[in-house]
């Protein structure tokens, strides 16, 4: 575990630089290919991708910025150089992206926004491997069986037995995209056979909610430096609205496709 894998002459290659660009290809793969099963454009998800990778790294750096601002400002090159990067600040950013890309494109939001909170915690999941192999994002000092020690080199403390933090963040990862994976097809129109109900949203919204609970329990262990609102962490403090938000938009679109579906009725109604 250290931050070069290996090098080839004078070219590097970095263990956390290697497994981001592995994530993005494979959330891009997995994009593409659900796409089609709900008769959505392969090509405009992969055009939202390459913006949403551009605009959401900017977006996480920012807040990485806005969360170290004390040593931005007496060194700004160690914290705008440095690997930091706040996650929420990606999520952020990434979905205004989606968003104004939707508009401006006429496309139907909720459908491409879900197709994304479908595929990107693997993305997410593999970046927490890039974590371990940088050893940032490092678990609290442990003396159980279930540690991790980091070798010299690392941005963990050398030869202490951690919280294996990053592992555990990316299993849950895992865990997410394979239950918004299953949901996905099994709301997708199969041919003959019967799909589950489709509600534009309900994944996104899903997504939110798993992952703010996964990141305000894991970060009680965490010990690296990352920002603290009162009592809580960066983290923890979005995570509460972003939960928030995820728990609204799950009873607006369930509201909402109630409705459309009671308004046929009414209607029929209407016409005996």
């Amino acid at each position: 575990m250290a931050i070069d894998l290996f090098s080839i002459g004078r070219f590097t290659v970095h263990g956390y630089g290697l497994m981001i660009g592995l994530g993005f290809m494979a959330a891009v793969l997995a994009g593409c290919a659900l796409a089609k099963r709900r008769n959505l454009s392969d090509s405009d998800f992969t055009n939202i991708a390459m913006l949403v990778l551009l605009i959401g790294f900017a977006g996480g750096k920012l807040l990485h910025i806005i969360v170290e601002f004390k040593t931005f400002l007496t060194d700004p090159m160690s914290v705008i150089g440095s690997e930091g990067f706040v996650v929420y600040g990606g999520i952020i950013t990434g979905i205004l992206t989606i968003f104004v890309y939707c508009r401006v494109k006429k496309l139907e939001f909720l459908k491409y926004i879900d197709l994304f909170a479908t595929v990107v915690p693997v993305n997410q999941a593999l970046g927490r491997i890039g974590c371990l192999l940088a050893g940032c994002c490092y678990g609290k000092h442990t003396e159980s069986a279930f540690s991790i020690e980091f070798p010299d080199g690392c941005m963990a403390p050398a030869h202490v037995k951690l919280f294996p933090s990053q592992p555990v963040m990316a299993a849950g990862n895992f865990v997410i995209f394979a239950a918004l994976t299953v949901l996905y097809l099994y709301t997708c129109p199969r041919g003959d056979k019967k799909s589950g109900r489709y509600i534009p949203g309900f994944a996104t919204s899903l997504y939110l909610m798993m992952y703010s609970i996964g990141r305000f329990v894991i970060e009680f262990f965490r010990d690296d430096p990352r920002g603290n609102v009162g009592a809580l962490t960066t983290s923890q403090f979005i995570a509460i609205f972003t939960f928030a938000a995820g728990l609204a938009l799950m009873v607006f679109v369930i509201k909402t496709a109630d409705g459309k579906e009671a308004a046929p009725d009414r209607n029929e109604e209407q016409h005996n």
